[in-house]
């Protein structure tokens, strides 16, 4: 993982220190366990699934 991240700030230009690393990171933990799209919830986020499930 840390290789990819490595390899993508080397392409980039940009060097990433590693504070950087953590928080990008963190945003995208926060996006895949709350805003991302999943076929398998009905086309809808996990935050919108868990929604729809208490108001029925």
């Amino acid at each position: 993982m840390f290789y990819t991240y490595n390899l993508s700030s080397y392409i980039s230009g940009i060097i990433f220190s590693k504070i950087n690393i953590i928080r990008y990171i963190e945003r995208y933990i926060k996006y895949y366990n709350e805003q991302r799209i999943k076929e398998k919830l009905g086309w809808m986020s996990p935050v919108q699934y868990r929604l729809n499930l208490l108001a029925a």
